[in-house]
């Protein structure tokens, strides 16, 4: 959080935005946006489903080649498998202090990633969402390999989320990167940068167990996941194939997918041969719809389709 926002949570509250702007150096608006978009983030997130964040990190092959540039590693030439190093994972709306973590430091010469592995399938089972960056293509399937060698029966099923696929189906971001997409969007977390060792040097001092490298590591790890969830907040409302957590309430009222049932209706939904009332959630922005068709039967006999070529 910059020195200009933390002085004006501070004076909030005193006086009005317009006077809290002047002595920041800002305008009034930007005042306003800065104290909305904080309040949506600073508010516990209340939804039905149990919806897990996480992140893990893997250690390299050891394997052995000729040379540095486009090397054709055969089987044989493997010295060691890859396993998981670390994990971090949190219930969405949880306390910053509720993160999950576990790695090998003591034990990584051992190789035997069972204690994080042990960790993740109970959380898996358990959640009935998942939300990760990239998770569909890496960290899911990493997981799911490591489960089936060391013996594992499948989680519970579970729907997943990645936010890497938001914004590439959504929006036309410089990258999609997670470190830049938290770096625009997110206020309070941000993805850390390495500090002590850079790039590689971060893995290869933490299979040498490195106590300060898993330090850094753990850090890390964790805020991939806060600022995760943060950015999962403000790319949520663009999702149009975003899950439906009203499935995962057992009462009758309409719910948006961030928790709220602050939900007012907002004109209509049109398709070729229907219509539906369509709601948008006054927190987070979302629209949804309703699933039962207004139009008559006779209306609907009315209407014509293009014909197909």
């Amino acid at each position: 959080m910059q020195e200009w926002q933390k002085k004006a949570l501070e004076l909030r509250g005193t006086m009005g935005s317009r006077a809290i702007g002047k002595i920041v150096g800002k305008g009034k608006s930007t005042i306003n946006d800065f104290f909305t978009r904080h309040d949506l983030l600073s508010k516990p997130i209340k939804v039905g489903a149990k919806v897990l964040l996480l992140d893990v990190e893997t250690s390299p092959l050891k394997s052995y080649t000729w040379g540095l540039w486009q090397q054709n590693v055969g089987l044989n030439q493997i010295d060691s498998e890859w396993f998981i190093l670390s994990a971090a994972a949190k219930w969405l709306g949880s306390s910053e202090n509720e993160v999950f973590y576990k790695d090998l430091r003591g034990v990584v010469h051992q190789e035997n990633d069972r204690i994080i592995l042990d960790m993740l399938w109970k959380l898996l089972n358990e959640a009935d969402v998942i939300i990760t960056q990239n998770g569909k293509k890496f960290d899911s399937k990493k997981i799911n390999a490591r489960f089936i060698m060391n013996g594992y029966q499948p989680p519970s099923p579970y729907k997943h989320i990645d936010t890497l696929q938001i914004a590439k189906a959504v929006f036309g971001f410089t990258s999609n990167k997670l470190e830049w997409m938290t770096d625009k969007l997110c206020v309070k977390y941000k993805k850390q940068k390495h500090n002590k060792f850079n790039g590689f040097e971060l893995w290869k001092e933490m299979l040498n167990d490195n106590i300060e490298a898993w330090d850094e590591c753990e850090v890390y790890n964790k805020y991939d996941v806060l600022s995760l969830e943060e950015l999962y907040v403000k790319l949520a409302p663009w999702d149009k194939t975003h899950p439906n957590f009203n499935l995962f309430h057992e009462h009758n009222e309409h719910v948006c997918r961030c928790g709220s049932s602050a939900v007012v209706e907002d004109g209509f939904a049109y398709t070729a041969k229907s219509k539906f009332q369509q709601y948008r959630c006054l927190d987070c922005g979302a629209t949804t719809r309703s699933s039962k068709n207004l139009f008559s039967k006779e209306k609907r006999e009315s209407l014509q389709l293009n014909v197909l070529s």
